[in-house]
C-alpha cells in the first residue's frame, strides 16, 4: 500500500548521537518503503551555512542521497533552527526545498504543510526575531562571516533560546487558534500538517478541519505515516 512519511524536529546535533542513529534506522528500514518523505523543519538543531562540514552532516547527506537515488523523493521545509539550509546541501543529496507554506494532494485530500512556527503568533518576541533573521541582507551578511564566528554566534543564540523558554508559558509557545483558522481559510484546505510545537497529536477542529502535529524526537522517533485510508504515528 502506498505510504507517505512526515517527520520534523529531530534537532540532530553532534552531542546527541542517539538521535542520529534513530534517523539512520528510519532512513534505512522504513523510508525506503514509502512513496515520499517530507521533513517539516528542524532536521538539525542549528544550521550556520552549507559550507559547514562534519561527520554528522555527511551522514545525513548520505542517508538522504541513498533514499532519493532509489527514486523516493525527499522534501524539506525550513524550520526555525535550520532556515539557512540552502541549495548546495539540497543539491548534494537530491533534497527538494519547499516554501514555508506548501500544499500537496495527499491521497485526494489537499493538505497544507508548514513548519509551524509562523502559527505561534502569541509569542511576540519570537515573531520579531523571526522577522529579523529572515531578512535577506542579514542572512547574506551572516553567511559571509568566518565559520568560527558563525559557530560562536549560533552557540549564543542557542543558549538564549533555551533560557527564554524557561520564562515562557506553554500556551504562548503553542499555535494561535486564529492563526490556524486564517491559514485554513487563506489556502482553502481542510487539513494541515506541521511540527515546531513538539506536541504530537491529531486535532479535529469543527466543523470539518484537521490539524496534525508532528512530535519531536527524543528517546524514540515521531514518524507520521499516511496511506489512502489511514493516518497514524509510528
Amino acid at each position: 500500500m502506498k505510504k507517505t512519511y512526515f517527520i520534523a524536529d529531530l534537532h540532530l546535533s553532534d552531542n546527541q548521537p542517539h538521535l542520529t542513529q534513530l534517523f539512520i534506522d528510519f532512513m534505512q528500514q522504513q523510508a525506503p518503503n514509502g512513496q515520499a518523505l517530507y521533513i517539516l523543519g528542524d532536521l538539525f538543531d542549528f544550521w550556520i551555512g552549507d559550507d559547514e562540514s562534519s561527520p554528522l552532516i555527511e551522514q545525513v547527506k548520505t542517508q538522504i542521497r541513498q533514499l532519493t537515488q532509489q527514486g523516493i523523493p525527499c522534501y524539506f521545509i525550513h524550520g526555525n533552527r535550520d532556515f539557512l539550509l540552502g541549495n548546495a546541501f539540497a543539491k548534494a543529496c537530491g533534497l527538494q526545498l519547499l516554501p514555508d507554506y506548501h500544499i500537496i494532494d495527499l491521497y485526494g485530500t489537499p493538505t497544507l504543510l508548514c513548519h509551524g512556527d509562523t502559527l505561534c503568533t502569541d509569542d511576540i518576541a519570537y515573531q520579531r526575531y523571526r522577522q529579523k533573521v529572515h531578512q535577506k541582507w542579514r542572512q547574506w551578511f551572516f553567511l559571509h562571516l568566518p565559520l568560527k564566528v558563525r559557530l560562536k554566534i549560533a552557540e549564543k543564540i542557542r543558549h538564549k533560546s533555551k533560557t527564554d523558554k524557561q520564562y515562557k508559558s506553554p500556551k504562548i509557545m503553542d499555535v494561535n487558534a486564529h492563526a490556524v483558522q486564517e491559514a485554513f481559510t487563506h489556502f482553502h484546505v481542510q487539513q494541515m500538517i506541521h511540527g515546531h510545537t513538539h506536541r504530537q497529536n491529531i486535532h479535529q477542529i469543527p466543523p470539518h478541519f484537521q490539524r496534525i502535529v508532528l512530535g519531536d524526537w527524543g528517546e524514540t522517533a515521531s514518524i507520521l505515516a499516511v496511506t489512502e485510508d489511514s493516518i497514524q504515528f509510528l
